[in-house]
């Protein structure tokens, strides 16, 4: 595992592609195993594509487009179930995160 180094994290696709990636993976499978994997896949196409993970004050966060519901086109979903099951996997994206560069959460 590659020491993680917070000040390398702002240039963090040239220093860490591979390991968001995983992280970004990681999170896409255990989600596709506990929810409708329709939903999964259009969040994860219309909506995380556009997402930003940030590191901040030893934390990972990940910030979302503006408005990231109404980016949901490909499927018809009720929009408390989006907005639920997007903030379950924004919550499962920041923990792989914290998993993959070896961080504990504060």
């Amino acid at each position: 595992m590659t020491e993680f180094d917070p000040e390398k994290f702002e240039d963090k696709y040239v220093h860490y592609f591979q390991q968001l990636q995983r992280a970004y993976k990681n999170a896409f499978e255990t989600m596709n195993e506990q929810y409708d994997s329709e939903l999964i896949h259009g969040i994860d196409q219309q909506i995380l594509n556009e997402s930003e993970p940030f590191y901040e004050d030893g934390e990972f966060y990940v910030q979302l487009p503006e408005n990231p519901t109404e980016r949901l086109t490909a499927i018809v979903a009720d929009e408390e179930k989006v907005e639920t099951t997007l903030e379950r996997y924004v919550d499962e994206i920041e923990a792989e995160l914290h998993r993959v560069f070896g961080v504990d959460r504060n």
